[in-house]
């Protein structure tokens, strides 16, 4: 509870009267966040929430696997295997109380991130197709615009810059985590599939990080500073840092007292949305969604459930 006040009186302020063009009332945006809800059954489900960390629902209610990866506007778009097969998914789309469920697309996908671009007109995904590896940029309904290859073994998690004309992606030389050699880090390529370029460069000497952890995690590319913030196992636990598309010396922007995981931005850049946990529970590692306001640095937990809450995203809410 002491960290959840932390910025209390600042996502009041938000409600009550700032109307600034920087500000994202809490009222007008949800964060919709994902949940393991039941492990045994492998069920996890996609929750909604004010900003605040008051008014959760359950947005998905259903039992399989359901997972948000993105949202633009008031469009939350999440992977499920209903209609198929366990683990099997596809690309629907809904609003932030679970309204409106649209299947995008028929393609299987991997399990990724995603993003737009073109006013959310065009999304980046990662495809399951048998013997192809690009990444392919749909319409809203499905249709496929371009094939993307960046000629990497491995590439997952894209995210388009702020202007649609190129990718950010996590990729790495080695197909699989466990081949000797493998490491994962930050790509850029344009849109049309020219000049790839790595962004980040993990640190030669940090030999903590499991083979299973995170080098370079799945990058959002933040508009209004046009910064990439990840986040990347480092000393032994998962930071949020950030660089620019040239590849600028990262910086940690959470602090070591929290292991800070999968997030992203509010649509006007003020706030971060993360799932995490604090180190001194490192025996105990359920996952909670936190809120960061970037500028000042102040964190609020906004959920404190015995449950797995992951991925968190922000979604507008219309009137």
């Amino acid at each position: 509870m002491e960290m959840r006040n932390l910025i209390i009186l600042g996502l009041l302020g938000l409600t009550a009267c700032q109307s600034t063009e920087k500000t994202t009332s809490k009222e007008t945006y949800r964060i919709v966040y994902n949940v393991w809800h039941d492990r045994e059954n492998d069920d996890y489900e996609v929750f909604s929430m004010k900003p605040d960390g008051t008014d959760r629902q359950n947005i998905s209610n259903w039992e399989g696997v359901d997972w948000v990866y993105y949202a633009y506007d008031d469009k939350v778009y999440f992977i499920s295997d209903r209609d198929t097969t366990h683990r099997m998914y596809f690309l629907y789309e809904m609003d932030a109380f679970g309204q409106n469920v649209r299947k995008v697309s028929d393609q299987r996908l991997n399990d990724s991130w995603l993003s737009s671009r073109k006013n959310g007109s065009e999304l980046i995904v990662d495809p399951r197709v048998p013997g192809d590896s690009a990444f392919h940029i749909i319409d809203l309904n499905g249709k496929l615009v371009f094939k993307l290859y960046t000629n990497l073994a491995y590439y997952n998690d894209p995210f388009f810059s702020p202007d649609g004309s190129e990718v950010v992606f996590r990729g790495a030389t080695k197909k699989f985590k466990k081949e000797s050699g493998y490491l994962d880090e930050l790509y850029i390529i344009g849109a049309n599939g020219s000049g790839l370029k790595k962004i980040t460069e993990y640190p030669k000497n940090d030999t903590l990080s499991e083979w299973y952890q995170y080098h370079a995690g799945p990058p959002f590319w933040e508009p209004t500073r046009n910064i990439i913030t990840y986040n990347s196992v480092q000393d032994g636990y998962s930071s949020l840092f950030m660089t620019d598309p040239t590849g600028k010396e990262p910086k940690r922007i959470t602090p070591d007292t929290l292991y800070a995981a999968w997030h992203a931005w509010s649509p006007d850049g003020q706030w971060i949305t993360f799932d995490g946990y604090p180190r001194e529970y490192e025996g105990d590692r359920d996952f909670d969604i936190y809120l960061m306001e970037y500028e000042t640095g102040n964190i609020s937990r906004l959920t404190s459930d015995s449950t797995y809450q992951q991925g968190p995203v922000f979604v507008r809410v219309k009137e």
